[in-house]
């Protein structure tokens, strides 16, 4: 199978074993995926990534023990940027905002139809969010930062009140790059400038200030 070609592949963490057997079946079934391991907790979730390093995880919010949002910070601690897309029966705003604000790509709810979760499997792995309408309305105007992990890196120094050359040093960038982050944070944060950034950061919950 040449490179250009490879499967996204994904880790199943969910703990109803007949759901996990229908997906499995939906994913296997498409040419572009294949589910390469299943958990039905946090523990083996974070063990199951460590051994097959999954491009997306598709992870239930509520399962015994570790919660889903505490799996997602766990793996992004463990692993970096960890591909987390949500799929839950339950999405109260303030649910999907902790796990976006955890570090999750996309949520769908399981009572959509099953080609919504293909559609966002693959928007996640090309690096996009996933956030159905039925789902952003819910998040009572809270807006979701769509920062890259790079750009919540460079704002969160910026509120430390490091320079760009200081921001580029300690990051190993060149100084320009930081730049570039900084203009694409303003647009993003829709701000004019980084004083305005770390607020709209700080009451966005992308940063915590010390």
């Amino acid at each position: 199978m040449s490179h250009a070609s490879r499967k996204i592949r994904i880790l199943l963490v969910d703990d109803h074993i007949v759901l996990r057997m229908g997906l499995v079946t939906a994913a296997n079934g498409e040419p572009d995926m294949e589910v390469v391991a299943e958990a039905d907790n946090g523990l083996d979730a974070l063990q199951a990534y460590r051994q097959h390093r999954p491009d997306v995880v598709v992870l239930d919010l509520r399962m015994p023990g570790m919660g889903g949002t505490e799996v997602i910070r766990r793996l992004r601690d463990d692993f970096g940027d960890v591909c987390v897309l949500v799929f839950s029966n339950y999405a109260s705003g303030e649910e999907v905002f902790q796990a976006f604000r955890a570090g999750a790509r996309g949520f769908v709810v399981k009572d959509m139809p099953l080609e919504r979760l293909l559609e966002a499997i693959r928007r996640v792995h090309a690096g996009e969010q996933y956030i159905p309408p039925e789902i952003s309305s819910r998040m009572s105007g809270r807006v979701i930062s769509q920062l890259s992990s790079r750009e919540v890196e460079v704002l969160s120094l910026v509120a430390k009140g490091l320079s760009n050359k200081e921001i580029a040093a300690r990051l190993d960038l060149v100084e320009g790059t930081v730049k570039v982050h900084l203009t694409n944070i303003l647009g993003k944060l829709r701000v004019a400038d980084r004083t305005q950034a770390i607020l709209a950061g700080v009451k966005q919950g992308i940063i915590q200030l010390e």
